[in-house]
């Protein structure tokens, strides 16, 4: 064969092969024959994903495996969610006993390369902060010195507490348990002088209090930690349809579009990055071995991620919390969206 017909053929090769539409990995197959997701979420996180009376799923994380099961199944309710201490998430997620790790957990190097387990973005910016009841007139953490201090077991927490006080030439001792609920009726009974573990956890265990006026969240934080999902490693079809799926909320807010505006904008609007996204310009399920209009899908039954955010942390939640960090970047805060284009 000579080297016009050799690079020519190599040239329709590589064309088909940019052309076709990816394969379908393991998990994708699994999730599509059950017929459902399985996501493994807090055992009870206000805000991030609890349970009501009825069993009913609820909060930013719960949305995030909704999303995904929207996208992929075409039914946002089509999830069994598994409740998972800190301690059994990982093993859950190696194990193949759930599909997405969605529980409010801190990405870091060490989960990302001895856990078995791939974070597709952050879906939450939080730190590590303190609580204290005010009767102790504790204003800052070199007060804590010599305190109890309640911590669960299996997290990031532990280590980052550690650091610091070693890190200060300060002495703490450890009340430790498992469970988050636990851990914050230990605190609340009074059986450790402070509380620490992510700032946005503190604030959901006041929900619980019966006297949340008789405690302070101190104003110090000593790490950052990004929460977000997680999938097992060795399927990348997988790792990018549940990466994507989180684009899609995030970027979907940047433009506006809501679950009450979708089927508006998807006939009215004239800006191709809202199209796409609303499964009326360029494909954009074909990479992903998914249809269309899986995007559009994520909007509709789910929303977007300001949408989730208002509901579980804004001014009319039960957390009440600023929104910070978390705003979109146009506005002052770190939520950035991969383009979907």
């Amino acid at each position: 064969m000579g080297n016009s017909k050799l690079l020519a053929t190599v040239a329709v090769l590589a064309a088909g092969a940019v052309a076709m539409p990816a394969f379908a990995g393991a998990t994708l197959d699994a999730v599509k024959k059950r017929d459902y997701l399985v996501c493994g979420v807090n055992t009870s996180a206000p805000g991030f994903g609890s349970a009501d009376s009825q069993g009913n799923w609820e909060g930013l994380d719960v949305n995030i495996c909704r999303s995904v099961a929207a996208a992929v199944l075409g039914d946002a309710k089509k999830v069994k969610f598994v409740p998972l201490t800190s301690s059994q998430r990982f093993t859950a997620l190696q194990s193949g006993e759930i599909d997405v790790l969605a529980r409010n957990t801190t990405w870091t190097m060490t989960r990302d390369t001895t856990q078995g387990a791939m974070f597709v973005g952050t879906s939450y910016y939080d730190g590590q902060g303190f609580i204290v009841p005010k009767e102790f007139g504790i204003k800052t953490l070199k007060e804590l010195d010599g305190a109890s201090i309640c911590i669960q077991s299996g997290t990031s927490t532990e280590k980052t507490l550690a650091d610091f006080f070693r890190t200060n030439k300060l002495t703490y001792k450890a009340v430790v348990f498992d469970a988050a609920e636990a851990i914050q009726g230990a605190f609340l009974s009074g059986r450790c002088q402070a509380y620490t573990t992510d700032q946005s956890d503190l604030a959901g265990m006041l929900t619980h209090a019966s006297n949340p006026e008789k405690y302070e969240i101190l104003s110090e934080v000593i790490s950052k930690e990004p929460l977000g999902p997680a999938v097992r490693q060795g399927d990348d079809q997988w790792f990018l349809i549940v990466r994507w799926a989180l684009n899609t909320m995030i970027e979907a807010e940047e433009y506006g579009i809501t679950k009450a505006n979708a089927d508006e904008l998807r006939k009215t609007s004239t800006n191709p990055n809202v199209l796409r996204i609303l499964g009326n310009g360029d494909d954009m399920g074909r990479g992903i071995g998914l249809d269309k209009e899986w995007s559009y899908r994520i909007v509709k039954q789910v929303g977007n991620y300001g949408e989730s955010w208002e509901k579980y942390f804004g001014p009319n939640s039960a957390l009440k919390l600023p929104r910070g960090l978390n705003k979109l970047w146009t506005q002052g805060g770190l939520m950035y969206a991969m383009p979907i284009r």
